[in-house]
């Protein structure tokens, strides 16, 4: 079953919330950003407090069992971020070049290891190794959907929208 969050709903709205005050919430962001694993995040008050919050507003009135861990590392994660960039998706800001670069800041080989992640603990290392690389600007709700649908179609549609460089 998917569990789409989306900026506009309540849902989405209670999440951009969340990790917006989360900024004002220093222990508890500090608290997620050291969490190792996920038994680390959903201990933490922080993430208790955005599971209770996701709970009141979500039509099934409750976060799906087998998603709970996967939105604890998307909580984990977002205390990373700095900044919400809602315009771009994480593949595209993940191959984007600047503009005195030609390489992307996630490298391709980087990217592959990423989409070929099975476990969402393995997810988690990696992404919060990539988040540093994208100056910690993500699009909020777009990874934490990505996150609790993590599978075959959402790797698809990351390798689709990620700018391959062309082979010479």
């Amino acid at each position: 079953m998917k569990l789409e969050i989306k900026r506009d709903n309540a849902a989405g709205e209670m999440l951009v919330k969340w990790w917006a005050e989360l900024a004002d919430d220093k222990g508890g962001r500090a608290e997620l950003k050291r969490a190792a694993d996920v038994t680390r995040v959903v201990m933490s008050p922080a993430y208790q407090r955005l599971h209770r919050m996701l709970c009141k507003v979500l039509p099934e009135g409750q976060v799906p069992a087998h998603k709970e861990d996967r939105l604890a590392i998307a909580a984990a994660l977002l205390a990373h971020v700095k900044d919400d960039d809602s315009g771009a998706s994480l593949p595209v800001l993940m191959s984007k070049r600047e503009q005195e670069s030609d390489r992307p800041p996630v490298s391709p080989l980087r990217f592959r290891r990423l989409l070929e992640t099975t476990d969402v603990d393995d997810l988690f290392v990696g992404l919060r190794r990539v988040l540093p690389l994208l100056g910690h600007r993500v699009n909020v709700v777009a990874l934490t959907n990505d996150l609790l649908n993590w599978g075959d179609a959402t790797r698809k549609r990351w390798a689709y929208g990620y700018q391959w460089p062309q082979s010479s």
